[in-house]
């Protein structure tokens, strides 16, 4: 994608008041390019645009609409004590990839909150270039929280677990 298509990509994106805008095309040489922009750090609004499209082609909600998010996504058991959160270990993407917590589609997930795990235990798949990594948990303990729903893309340093050590 050519600086100008970002340019007008980020033009668009202020003027629709949209924070988050993920692009995705092929080319003529059957090449995918994706650009995702996010304005501000936290995404509040969002809008998917086609592949030829230089605007946003779906609707966002109202700026006061709160951020759908599924319980898997969200803080599974939201520590009130913040000794107790300052204890918890968190366990960070190591790569950029797509957040897989099973095996396969039709197989438990590797840990849920509330699940004891050893070091060393295999705690999710972050698939990254159509190769597979195991994330495997660094402390033994408990599965506090499950930060990320099965499909997400993850961010490198990007939270997954939090493990109580303890």
């Amino acid at each position: 994608m050519r600086p100008a298509d970002v340019k007008r990509l980020m033009d668009a994106m202020r003027v629709a008041d949209v924070q988050e805008v993920e692009v995705e095309r092929r080319d003529e040489h059957g090449v995918v390019e994706r650009v995702r922009l996010v304005r501000g750090g936290v995404p509040v609004r969002s809008a998917h645009v086609d592949a030829g499209a230089a605007t946003p082609s779906a609707p966002a909600p109202s700026p006061a609409a709160p951020v759908a998010a599924t319980a898997a996504s969200t803080p599974s058991a939201p520590t009130a004590d913040p000794v107790a959160a300052s204890r918890l270990v968190d366990v960070t993407a190591p790569i950029v990839g797509t957040f897989y917590a099973a095996p396969a589609p039709d197989v438990p997930n590797y840990v849920k909150p509330g699940d004891r795990v050893q070091v060393g235990a295999v705690l999710c798949i972050i698939e990254a270039m159509k190769l597979m990594n195991e994330i495997e948990a660094d402390v033994a303990g408990t599965v506090v929280e499950v930060l990320v729903k099965n499909e997400d893309p993850v961010e490198y340093g990007q939270v997954l677990f939090r493990i109580d050590p303890s």
